[in-house]
């Protein structure tokens, strides 16, 4: 069959094709009778926009960008992507547009890719993940006309609105939680120094250890589960070993749980176990992961609205999310008098 056109649309309501044209791109100067006759044409002879013409007149491209630089396997592993861009489609799904992802190897492809994406028009705008210190992802995106919305906050001069979650509060929850088990040896896993955020729980976790009276030890890994089994090793090696660690993401405490089990110790009595993100996986794993409340679905709602503000009306404000909740499961209790 035919698809229906715009001059059908016109007909059936009996109205000019310019009329159709202005309602149906919902511009001014259209009557709510002459709008609610196209309208009911439209749903009466199934007529759908076409996006490249739709694009071609508004100078839109309909869809976001998300680049991501990680190992693919790191991404592969790391839930809290495949939930994020869960909450991003459910957004776009619901405005007919779409999301362009690339993920890349290194900053030099990552750079090609935003000159490329932005040249060529394949986005109206890009959702900025893992921000670095003094990235240079705004500049370069702000400095070629693009559009974009940070996840967190970043440390230097930003153009673009910021999608935020303390997770300040739900570090000393964690911490206090241990403390008040009775853990002393608390060590921490953190992820990759180069990005902001793994940096900032590093430094909370340091903070408040230190006013609780902990003890700490820091290992240092890329986030990946891989580095995050190494890094517990090392930990369970130590001959003042902790009795409680706690990883910057949700993978590598999965991870450190399957070491644990390997090498024989009960849980959570001889080692307690919590992460940081909130996964859902966190309710499956053995024993189940005491973590922070992020919900990254979340995280993917908030930050698709705001960029889609920010490419329809030409500005958003920032958007603070709640904040990063302990949620206690059975991956932590008391130390055992043999810990």
């Amino acid at each position: 069959m035919r698809k229906p056109t715009i001059d059908d649309v016109a007909r059936e309501a009996g109205v000019s094709k310019g009329l159709v044209s202005l309602a149906l791109n919902g511009r001014p100067g259209v009557s709510a009778a002459a709008r609610e006759r196209i309208d009911a044409a439209a749903a009466e002879l199934g007529w759908r926009p076409s996006t490249n013409a739709r694009s071609l007149a508004m100078k839109r491209a309909y869809s976001l960008g998300l680049v991501v630089r990680r190992d693919p396997s790191t991404f592969e592993a790391d839930p809290f992507f495949a939930a994020y861009v869960a909450g991003v489609e459910s957004v776009l799904a619901a405005h007919g547009q779409v999301l362009v992802l690339s993920v890349v190897p290194d900053h030099e492809t990552e750079t090609q890719t935003y000159r490329r994406l932005i040249a060529d028009q394949r986005v109206d705008g890009f959702l900025l993940t893992d921000l670095l210190e003094s990235d240079p992802r705004i500049e370069l995106i702000a400095g070629l006309g693009g559009r974009a919305v940070t996840l967190g906050r970043p440390q230097g001069e930003s153009p673009f609105p910021a999608v935020t979650r303390d997770y300040a509060s739900g570090i000393e929850s964690l911490l206090t939680h241990l403390a008040e088990l009775g853990h002393r040896r608390v060590a921490h896993v953190a992820g990759d120094e180069n990005m902001q955020h793994a940096r900032t729980r590093l430094e909370r976790h340091r903070e408040v250890a230190d006013r609780l009276g902990l003890e700490t030890v820091v290992e240092h890994t890329d986030f990946s589960p891989e580095q995050g089994m190494d890094a517990t090793r090392r930990l369970l090696a130590r001959p003042d070993r902790p009795t409680a660690i706690v990883y910057a993401n949700d993978p590598m405490a999965f991870a450190g749980i399957a070491v644990a089990h390997e090498l024989g110790l009960d849980l959570p009595g001889e080692l307690s176990i919590a992460g940081m993100d909130g996964s859902d996986m966190g309710r499956f794993v053995y024993p189940t992961l005491t973590t922070l409340d992020n919900d990254p679905a979340g995280w993917g709602r908030a930050s698709t609205q705001a960029l889609l503000d920010l490419v329809e009306r030409g500005q958003a404000a920032d958007v603070p999310l709640p904040p990063a909740a302990l949620i206690v499961r059975a991956s932590t209790t008391a130390p055992t008098a043999t810990a």
